[in-house]
């Protein structure tokens, strides 16, 4: 387990090097190299719910990033001083002066602060694996909103018959909006017809003969 363990941290350490050079006895140059990762974390897959049904569906998974680094060193020397020695020699080669500092030649050092900006997208894609499950999920997930949508309707046949029954007996009782109320139209479409077994009010003329008139007529004469 502990070398399992020494393994990933070697595996997800940063790297870093360090290079160092000596230029002259009194100049140093170093430089330094930072390895960055992204790491990927996958989210969780999407599930549609219907009703008591919870189905999984194949994820794309889209991370847009963004890195920044930024290297500089202290304290900050643009040039530093090279020496430049007497290598005058005799006849055998023996300097004549060893070690005599001639002067100082000014060397620049390219020391100077790094910026650099990373960015990128990363991508992932989820997929079940089980897919006789998930075509299952399906059918059971199309009937569940079949029988939703046949509940709906009973409920809407439910309330346009309590709406005409309402409606019927105020009309028949002679109560109504106002024209300008916004309900109005509530009842805008239901009509009253005549009840079976029941006679509306209405008038008859009824004809009579000739004779049965003049007897009217005389009857209306003779009467004080």
């Amino acid at each position: 387990m502990k070398r399992f363990i020494a393994t990933l941290l070697l595996l997800y350490a940063p790297a870093q090097a360090q290079v160092s050079s000596t230029a002259a006895p009194v100049a140093n140059s170093s430089g330094s190299v930072t390895n960055q990762a992204v790491q990927v974390v996958p989210g969780k897959n999407f599930v549609y719910q219907y009703g008591t049904f919870a189905c999984q569906g194949t994820s794309l998974t889209i991370s847009p990033f963004l890195s920044t680094t930024t290297g500089w060193a202290e304290p900050y020397e643009a040039y530093y001083n090279e020496p430049v020695y007497d290598t005058r020699a005799d006849e055998d080669g023996n300097l004549l002066n060893p070690g005599n500092v001639l002067f100082y030649r000014p060397i620049r050092t390219g020391q100077k602060t790094n910026y650099s900006v990373n960015g990128g997208i990363t991508a992932t894609i989820s997929i079940p694996l089980d897919r006789s499950h998930i075509k299952s999920c399906h059918r059971a997930a199309e009937k569940q909103v079949a029988l939703l949508e046949q509940q709906l309707a009973d409920k809407r046949l439910n309330h346009e018959i309590a709406r005409l029954k309402n409606c019927g007996e105020l009309i028949r009782k002679g109560i109504s909006f106002h024209p300008s109320s916004p309900y109005k139209g509530i009842c805008a479409d239901v009509v009253l017809t005549n009840p079976p077994g029941n006679l509306p009010p209405h008038t008859h003329s009824i004809p009579t003969s000739a004779k049965t008139a003049e007897t009217s007529a005389a009857q209306k004469q003779t009467q004080p």
